[in-house]
């Protein structure tokens, strides 16, 4: 298999998340605490993966400034999108179901409906494509997939398919309609990972340092203002804890494996 064509696979298994969290919320009523449980830990995998597997190897190929530059974009394209599809009903896309205390529990309705379901979809998508771009990337020297990555990502898009899945469901969308959705958003994020291998394989040093820090920049944004509030809702005083052992099993696993 050509590298290219590796990447896309690698960008379509963690694009696969979404369709996993699409058959859970459909089919399933997973207690909200094993979802913030998986948030947490996947908090803690995407933060380590981040400092050791991006922001590490774009100082390593690239130098400081290509990759304080990175940075700050990343997370100024990140805060701008998250920011329009958070007003257009996706603010809460890996909450698995609404507080119990809010207007939609208390109504039995899911928070995320019609067009929020969709929005949430779009900030999958937004969540999704630097994630999968970075896999590309990671790629491009060693020719091998970064398995903490991957690991990291597969685990924050599963709560984004529970979350709109369970809404678009209640609201009246078909089966068909929304695992065609997120199959969709599989593929896409497979055709960002097979561009961040060839589009910026073509490039020098530089410019892969910067699309690297660019991804880690959006990643950690993407990290505290959707991942961690969500999972601290449910999990409390024991989130942090819970982050920590994946930040620690990610290190061991980027250090022994």
């Amino acid at each position: 298999m050509s590298l290219p064509i590796e990447a896309a696979v690698w960008g379509f298994v963690a694009g696969c998340a979404l369709i996993f969290g699409a058959i859970i919320g459909y089919f399933v009523k997973l207690p909200q605490k094993v979802i913030a449980s998986i948030m947490a830990f996947g908090a803690g995998v995407l933060i380590s993966a981040l400092c050791f597997e991006l922001v590490g190897k774009a100082t390593e190929q690239g130098g400081f400034l290509p990759t304080l530059l990175g940075f700050s974009a990343g997370v100024l394209v990140y805060s701008s999108a998250n920011y329009m599809v958070s007003h257009a009903g996706a603010k809460h896309r890996k909450r698995a179901r609404p507080k119990a205390n809010s207007h939609a529990a208390k109504n039995n309705v899911s928070a995320p409906v019609g067009g929020a379901g969709i929005a949430i979809a779009l900030g999958a998508l937004i969540d999704g494509i630097p994630e999968a771009a970075a896999i590309g990337v990671s790629m491009i020297d060693s020719g091998n997939v970064a398995l903490v990555t991957l690991l990291a990502i597969f685990l924050s898009n599963i709560p984004e398919g529970l979350s709109s899945s369970a809404g678009m469901k209640r609201s009246g969308k078909s089966a068909t309609f929304i695992f065609g959705l997120w199959f969709s958003m599989a593929l896409l994020l497979s055709l960002s990972s097979f561009a961040g291998f060839t589009l910026l394989g073509q490039l020098g040093d530089t410019y892969i340092a910067f699309a690297l820090a660019l991804a880690a920049g959006a990643i950690l944004v993407m990290i505290i203002q959707t991942m961690i509030p969500e999972a601290f809702e449910d999990m409390h005083d024991i989130t942090g804890p819970i982050a920590a052992v994946g930040f620690l099993v990610a290190y061991s696993a980027s250090e022994l494996l």
